[in-house]
């Protein structure tokens, strides 16, 4: 009974794929962008990917798209893609970052659904910077103490118990 009940647990709850640090999604005028870098953290120099899906309001995919982006550093645009005609949901753009910290980037949605007019979503995006490491770093020695911690204290139970036994 007690497995029974366990299995059925997936039926009542949803599940969702681990979200990136790098990612985000919005709604705008029916539509919804999500965006996602690989690697999560990009490096400088490097090439990395951005992906992106575009979807209606059901979350379903859009059979084609046409979409501009546009990026911007410090307030200042430093770069931009001319608007290209994508077919089905998804489209991958390989990109080299030149400046490390947060980046806004805009995508513009043109004539969707047969409307004529531009769907601008802004998206923030970040590039690895030195304090990138040092976040990675703390997480892996805290995860590292927790873990001696809890082997100091519950390996000893454990042992004497098995000597007991």
């Amino acid at each position: 009974m007690f497995v029974l009940a366990f299995s059925l647990i997936p039926l009542f709850s949803d599940a969702y794929a681990h979200s990136m640090f790098n990612s985000a999604e919005e709604s705008l005028g029916g539509y919804r962008v999500q965006v996602a870098t690989l690697p999560e953290f990009p490096q400088i120099g490097e090439k990395s990917q951005i992906l992106f899906r575009v979807g209606d309001s059901d979350l379903k995919e859009v059979d084609h798209f046409t979409m501009g982006i546009r990026f911007f550093y410090n307030d200042k645009q430093v770069d931009a893609i001319e608007p290209q005609l994508h077919q089905g949901g998804h489209y991958q753009l390989d990109y080299v970052w030149k400046n490390s910290g947060n980046h806004v980037v805009r995508i513009d949605l043109y004539d969707m659904g047969g409307k004529p007019g531009i769907l601008t979503y802004t998206f923030n995006m970040g590039t690895q910077s030195p304090f990138g490491y040092i976040f990675i770093i703390a997480i892996t020695i805290g995860a590292g103490a927790l873990g001696i911690v809890v082997t100091y204290i519950y390996l000893p139970k454990i042992l004497r118990f098995k000597i007991k036994s």
